[in-house]
């Protein structure tokens, strides 16, 4: 499809096909909107009605996306099998809808050479309206709450499509406010900060789904040991490579896993 026809509407419908039966959720902005609300240092150097897409993972992709991913033996060793699962269904996507097209594609794990990330996920989610982001003060990290999963998703990518301009006809949408009463704000932040381990802080509102018991083991388990855990699941068994498994503070604060 040649970038003169691209717009909001047929962008979304073509990612919402191919990437929501594997359990993904994807939202426009305008990457004004992601600007307007960060210092100049943090700006992404595209023109502000530039479109832009966040994709979020939703309970639903460790059963839809995943397991199937490891079924297929697509997994190659050295680093994460959920980034590696995520970057090949997203980038399949791209490729398949868009071909040719200039696309950015940017992952939640991935780095500027000065170590910041290549995008705020949970400032890209604010403002597209997919999840609120609740912050209170520097010393403490923010979290985004999804107004029908909590804290059961993940911010994934985000995808810029360097010659699609948008105009009026996007608008940009209020993020549901899911947590509205200041004592649950403190309640859901200081979870979040010191007791993230055990999870509460995902349930400060009643989900529509939550992670099931094999996903709630997998992100349960540390990051260096989930290679064995896959082999107990049968998978792994014909690759032998037992790569490093990494998991940040900044991808936790951006609600991975």
């Amino acid at each position: 499809m040649a970038a003169s026809t691209l717009n909001v509407e047929n962008v979304t419908k073509l990612l919402q096909d191919s990437l929501c039966k594997l359990g993904f959720e994807v939202n426009p902005l305008k990457i004004g909107w992601y600007n307007n609300v960060l210092p100049a240092s943090l700006h992404l150097s595209y023109p502000e009605d530039t479109l832009a897409v966040v994709v979020l993972s939703t309970p639903s992709m460790f059963e839809q996306a995943f397991l199937p991913f490891l079924e297929e033996q697509s997994f190659q060793g050295l680093s994460d099998p959920i980034d590696q699962c995520v970057k090949q269904c997203v980038s399949f996507a791209v490729s398949q809808c868009f071909s040719g097209q200039n696309i950015a594609v940017s992952f939640d794990y991935e780095l500027l050479p000065s170590r910041k990330p290549k995008f705020l996920a949970q400032t890209a989610a604010h403002v597209s309206g997919a999840a609120f982001y609740y912050q209170q003060s520097d010393k403490m990290y923010g979290v985004c709450v999804h107004p029908s999963f909590g804290g059961w998703f993940a911010i994934r990518a985000l995808l810029v499509f360097e010659d699609v301009t948008v105009g009026s006809e996007l608008q940009q949408p209020v993020p549901p406010d899911c947590v509205p009463s200041r004592e649950d704000r403190i309640r859901l932040l200081e979870a979040f900060n010191f007791n993230w381990q055990d999870w509460t802080y995902r349930d400060i509102i009643s989900p529509v789904q939550t992670y099931s018991q094999k996903q709630k083991d997998y992100f349960g388990t540390l990051p260096a040991q989930r290679f064995d855990l896959l082999k107990t699941w049968g998978f792994l068994q014909k690759d032998g490579s037992e790569g490093e498994i990494t998991q940040d503070t900044q991808r936790q604060a951006n609600g991975h896993g």
